[in-house]
């Protein structure tokens, strides 16, 4: 198996607050759009409310991806323009298809504590405008591997594969050791990967893997050296290459600045999003898109 340091990168993450809960916003960012199809990665919290409702992310709408939310801590109840009502608990996921447009909230239902990863997975271009769909993944499988607990929530890891429906190569996996622990673990070389750390101390490669920075590495890769101190946690993303990228602005995902207009004018128009969301939140306002010139999908990103 081969390991080149040299292929890794590091991109720091920026802080950012949804429904009043600090993020790091680990992707998109300047240097690096996409790992495989997951395009959009929050680590949401810890948090603890000592009074306050916690998140509140009021009707908002999504095109042509597909939402995941892994939940650590806290409770969180969705509901969307499907009629869907569902609290997703620690250990679970909520999985989200937009396809064609969809509206959907998100609630705390009053636990003290919040901690959770939210992501975005575009879908593949021939697929952006199936019918929208929601899921809810009580189950997921888990293994001990060298040391680490490790959690499969999507695709397929060390023989065991997740249940959650996705329509692309990839693959995501949460890791926990509770002790010191050192895994040499295989990797497929036409995947491309990420590593984020959400606590403790981690290392990948021998290299600080700081809990504010994506560590990536390029696809042909066949293996990854994770250290993980005690009580930490991280979490692995994966895919194949996502061939001439996506568009992403506000809440929608595109493929051209035309498209994405179109989506933004149906929702101010009440169209396109099915039924009107029963959350006693309002609906988000976007941001006026009057004189912004979206970056093409093809563009190249920012050199390092």
């Amino acid at each position: 198996m081969s390991i080149d340091n040299k292929a890794l990168r590091h991109y720091p993450g920026r802080i950012a607050d949804v429904g009043g809960v600090p993020v790091l916003r680990a992707l998109p960012q300047r240097g690096r759009r996409m790992v495989g199809a997951w395009c959009f990665l929050d680590h949401a919290g810890p948090s603890h409310f000592e009074s306050g409702p916690g998140m509140q992310v009021g009707p908002h709408p999504h095109t042509c991806l597909q939402t995941f939310t892994w939940m650590i801590e806290g409770e969180i109840l969705h509901r969307d323009s499907l009629g869907s009502e569902q609290p997703i608990r620690p250990g679970q996921v909520n999985l989200m298809t937009a396809g064609k447009g969809i509206a959907h909230s998100e609630e705390s239902l009053g636990k003290p504590d919040f901690h959770a990863v939210q992501l975005w997975i575009a879908l593949p271009k021939d697929q952006r405008f199936m019918p929208p769909r929601f899921q809810h993944y009580p189950q997921l499988p888990r293994l001990q591997e060298q040391g680490i607990q490790m959690t499969v929530l999507a695709g397929d890891w060390l023989g065991q594969q997740a249940p959650t429906e996705v329509h692309s190569p990839l693959v995501a996996v949460d890791m926990e050791a509770a002790q010191a622990s050192s895994a040499s673990l295989a990797l497929r070389p036409d995947f491309e990967y990420a590593v984020l750390c959400l606590y403790g101390e981690v290392q990948v490669n021998g290299e600080p893997a700081p809990s504010n920075e994506l560590v990536y590495l390029p696809d042909g890769q066949t293996s990854l050296d994770l250290q993980c101190g005690a009580g930490s946690r991280c979490i692995l993303l994966g895919g194949t290459p996502y061939e001439g990228g996506v568009m992403i602005w506000w809440n929608f995902v595109g493929q051209s600045q035309k498209e994405i207009e179109g989506f933004l004018r149906d929702w101010q128009n009440g169209e396109g999003f099915g039924a009107p969301v029963a959350s006693p939140l309002p609906p988000l306002v976007p941001p006026s898109l009057e004189g912004v010139h979206l970056r093409s999908p093809g563009e190249a990103p920012a050199k390092d």
